[in-house]
């Protein structure tokens, strides 16, 4: 099994119009979404990520700190999951409930890097 990371973004605003009853089915249907992907031991982490934040950026002496949402995309969450190869991390994309509660959602599904080829070192996947 390969690991990837599914980096969930949408707008700032795509639940905004959420009555709470619809906010509460929203919640419902991604921790079914967690629990089916636990069974499957296909999950390792997943997390929504708060509306707030810092953008760091610059060089050591000459930092530069803003907003982390200036655009109107945002990361909203990620999923760490295993899968046997890209079309199975795709498929398994396709069935966050973002996409089935905004027309906004994007998934970008990316390979994640085990161990650098060059040196053999292997990257902790424990803290």
């Amino acid at each position: 099994m390969k690991e990837y990371m599914l980096l969930i973004r949408n707008t700032a605003d795509s639940k905004e119009s959420f009555t709470p009853a619809q906010h509460h089915e929203f919640v419902k249907s991604c921790e079914v979404y967690i629990g089916n992907l636990k069974k499957e031991n296909k999950l390792i982490a997943a997390q929504p990520l708060i509306r707030e934040g810092k953008m760091i950026s610059g060089t050591p002496g000459n930092w530069n700190e803003g907003s982390y949402n200036e655009g109107k995309d945002v990361q909203v969450g990620y999923y760490h999951i295993r899968a046997k190869g890209m079309d199975e991390a795709i498929a398994i994309a396709k069935g966050n409930p973002e996409f089935a509660f905004t027309t906004t959602a994007r998934v970008e599904v990316r390979p994640i890097k085990m161990k650098e080829e060059v040196t053999g070192f292997k990257y902790p996947t424990k803290a």
